[in-house]
């Protein structure tokens, strides 16, 4: 069994070493003014506290990434979703409008990031599509179980691909356009105090697997605990640039993957007391939407009642 099952209302706390419960980001095997976001045919959402910026979301298919895809187009950004799954994407389209999003507002762009070719034409689509990139969120994430001394070297192989390489080589690929919307972002700032939204942010949605390893869990929690030193080594190398990093380290959470993970353990899936996708997602919009001043390098939730 990986950890205790969870339940209760979602609760975020500085972070801790000692969390035993597993969750995580969706699965992979998944015009702008100041006044509001404005599609090409005119139509205008309503302004909020992300106008202006443009967001790049991996995972967006189901489970947390899609909630992120939500919440930020309804504070206003514009956003790029990516994930295997092309139909979940389009439909993905269809929720934001019916939420308010104008048409376009978000994009939806089919990758599988293990692949390199599509690594690059993911960047090259937000770069035609968007022209500038000034939040990053990585969601997306495969779940292998086995205890070590059965465990096929090809499933860990593909968590490293899917939850380490990828966020790796996308984040190194689309740095310099975060840095670029960080200074232009900037170029009216007062004195020493920058604009609010006078920087890039980059978002790790890891796993509290990523900062204490349960048993079986040796593959997934190896490659999560590379992520948070991938994340820590960035923000340590862009520590007084125009770039925030940000890891959130979600305990159980009601998604797919979460569900999957039931089965693997041999429990019964039940949602009602997780935590949601929508929890881990306004916790993402909170924290890009702080001023320009202010970074939160970490963030650990769980549900509130652990058992």
């Amino acid at each position: 069994m990986v950890g205790r099952q969870t339940s209760g209302v979602a609760m975020v706390q500085g972070v801790i070493g000692n969390q035993d419960v597993i969750g995580n980001g969706d699965v992979i095997d998944e015009g702008v003014i100041d006044e509001g976001v404005v599609s090409n045919d005119g139509s205008r959402a309503r302004p909020g506290p992300l106008t202006g910026r443009t967001a790049l979301v991996t995972g967006a298919t189901s489970g947390i990434g899609r909630a992120v895809v939500l919440r930020l187009a309804a504070a206003g950004a514009q956003v790029v979703a990516t994930g295997r799954d092309a139909a979940a994407l389009t439909e993905l389209d269809a929720a934001a409008r019916a939420a308010g999003s104008v048409p376009g507002q978000v994009t939806g762009h089919p990758a599988d990031l293990t692949d390199p070719g599509h690594l690059e034409r993911l960047v090259t689509a937000v770069r035609t599509r968007t022209g500038r990139l000034d939040l990053l969120v990585h969601s997306a994430g495969a779940f292998h179980r086995a205890e070590l001394a059965g465990a096929p070297l090809a499933d860990l192989d593909r968590s490293y691909q899917v939850n380490l390489r990828a966020p790796y080589a996308l984040t190194q690929a689309l740095l310099a356009d975060l840095e670029a919307a960080g200074r232009d972002a900037g170029r009216d700032a007062v004195g020493d105090v920058p604009r609010r939204d006078a920087v890039g942010d980059v978002v790790f949605v890891n796993s509290s697997q990523g900062l204490t390893a349960g048993a079986g869990t040796s593959q997934y929690a190896a490659t999560k605990h590379g992520l948070r030193a991938v994340a820590d080594s960035l923000r340590a190398e862009l520590s007084g640039s125009a770039i925030r990093i940000c890891t959130i380290y979600p305990g159980r959470t009601a998604t797919p993957m979460q569900e999957r993970v039931a089965a693997l353990e041999g429990q019964p899936y039940d949602p009602t007391h997780l935590m949601r996708p929508e929890d881990v997602a306004d916790l993402v919009v909170a924290v890009v939407s702080l001023p320009g001043r202010t970074e939160v390098p970490e963030v650990v939730m769980r549900p509130t009642i652990r058992r």
